[in-house]
């Protein structure tokens, strides 16, 4: 298979990827402090269906718009081979302002000129265009995208999670099939694992995908996004995305607080306005 031809497929599908694990990034899930809809554990231990769960979870995707303000954190971009060789990186500032407003800004690049134009920053671009609405694509987990059916319990990272099972309504390239970790208190994603429900090309044989969130403050943010894709001939290649050094404002506090991070992850810093 020519490089060309690699690189092109690559390019697809870290983008597909990325979409599928992102699906929820336009709500940043907040923890309950008393007056959201998952703070009572009377209500918590009432749930014991997908739909059920399903439907909490959406109750908290409607909390982010009056709650997060800003936010920025320092992204970086890696694409290494089975061999565990970078091919490239690319670490840069993302500064998100609601409703609608993401901004990249590049503070560093080396490796391949050509992933870091044609993977990188296609990847940043449908960030940027989904945020504000540019993209007509619809990935996020909604009951018209998805069908959620409970699994069964289990602890990630200290958070007693819900594992659910979910399933797209259509074949299409920008869905995911696979498991989501929902906390069981605060009704937060903490993991998604999946594989998209459409696969782009002949020429891939698998790609798979698992995102990890992070609870800062009341926040819950993405942590790490790594995509494992299977060429055909050309072989593995891993995309990953680490997310750093979080500082975010929020409306409605009246003293700056410091959020820390789960087991595991990176510390970020709350600040009012």
């Amino acid at each position: 298979m020519k490089r060309k031809t690699v690189e092109r497929l690559l390019i697809l599908v870290s983008v597909v990827g990325v979409l599928c694990a992102a699906a929820v990034d336009r709500t940043l899930y907040a923890a309950g402090d008393g007056n959201d809809p998952a703070s009572n554990s009377g209500a918590s231990k009432a749930v014991v269906t997908g739909d059920a769960i399903f439907a909490k979870l959406v109750e908290f995707n409607r909390l982010r718009d009056s709650r997060l303000k800003q936010y920025s954190v320092q992204s970086t971009y890696r694409v290494q081979n089975d061999k565990g060789e970078m091919r490239a990186e690319t670490q840069a500032l993302l500064s998100y302002r609601a409703p609608d407003s993401k901004e990249f800004k590049i503070i560093s690049e080396k490796g391949s000129g050509l992933i870091r134009s044609r993977v990188f920053k296609p990847l940043m671009d449908v960030e940027v265009e989904s945020a504000a609405d540019r993209n007509r694509v619809d990935s996020s987990i909604t009951p018209n995208n998805y069908t959620l059916a409970l699994l069964g319990e289990e602890e990630v990272a200290g958070s007693p999670c819900y594992i659910v099972q979910a399933t797209p309504k259509r074949a299409d390239k920008y869905l995911f099939s696979g498991k989501i970790w929902i906390h069981s208190v605060e009704f937060a994603i903490v993991k998604i694992e999946g594989q998209p429900a459409k696969i782009p090309s002949l020429w891939i044989k698998r790609v798979d995908f698992v995102r990890r969130y992070q609870k800062i403050g009341e926040f819950w943010l993405p942590l790490k996004d790594e995509s494992v894709t299977q060429i055909k001939i050309a072989g593995k290649n891993i995309l990953t995305i680490d997310y750093a050094h979080y500082e975010i404002a929020r409306v409605g506090v009246s003293t700056p607080s410091v959020g820390r991070a789960t087991a595991g992850s990176r510390h970020g810093a709350l600040r009012a306005e």
